[in-house]
């Protein structure tokens, strides 16, 4: 991992794309982790020249950053479910989280609604994800061997070549068409492990118009991750 000496020092991950035709500088907005990608075959020097050429851009932007990445969900905030807003409630009877109206109705210690409502968030999340994936898998006539929830802040999803899909449980925050798109997204691997024409050609005749829900990943995706639930 390269490092940008000054004051501060500032750690730089460096990713290889296939797919890069120059070099991108990149901080993220959740928790200021620089990144910069470059071709597959770019030199390592050549990249240090652009990164010192960026200097000045990169530090003026990590100055903005917030201190504090992330906010402590509880009673009274706003959580998107499936796009939509709602606001976290104490429940007066019941023993489940539930949705009523405009809130999320959630049971149980006060102190504790972050953490029900972020579990209650997850079972949905599995839920959605295992339909979508069945669903796809039935069209490209492909089974996958597994699924699994984890909380990811690289990618939204991922296919193994045995066949087991992984996905971020914080795409049930996300608009319904948008899991739907990374579960096609996901699943078209299954016919095609590559990033080919090909491959596009499957993602296209499951869920035609993927580049709208690609293009809302790419503008609020990061939002997604502002939200802690307690874990």
């Amino acid at each position: 991992m390269p490092v940008l000496p000054g004051n501060p020092p500032v750690e730089v991950h460096l990713r290889r794309s296939a797919q890069a035709r120059r070099f991108s500088l990149r901080v993220s907005r959740l928790d200021g982790k620089v990144t910069l990608t470059l071709p597959q075959r770019a030199r390592d020097s050549d990249a240090m020249g652009f990164l010192t050429a960026q200097e000045g851009w990169l530090r003026e932007t990590l100055a903005t950053m917030p201190e504090a990445a992330g906010e402590r969900v509880g009673l009274g905030s706003l959580v998107p479910v499936e796009g939509v807003p709602l606001r976290l409630v104490q429940a007066a009877t019941g023993r489940a989280v539930r949705v009523e109206g405009g809130a999320l109705l959630v049971p149980g210690d006060p102190a504790q609604a972050g953490v029900r409502a972020g579990a209650w968030l997850k079972a949905l999340a599995r839920d959605r994800l295992a339909a979508a994936s069945t669903r796809y898998a039935a069209q490209v006539g492909r089974g996958f061997t597994g699924l699994a929830l984890r909380d990811t802040r690289s990618r939204w999803g991922s296919c193994s070549p045995d066949g087991r899909l992984m996905y971020s449980w914080r795409l049930i925050l996300a608009p319904a068409s948008v899991l739907d798109y990374v579960a096609a997204h996901e699943v078209a691997h299954l016919v095609e492990m590559n990033h080919s024409p090909a491959y596009w050609a499957v993602v296209g005749r499951i869920f035609p118009g993927w580049q709208r829900e690609r293009a809302w990943l790419r503008s609020h995706g990061q939002d997604l991750h502002r939200l802690r639930f307690g874990d």
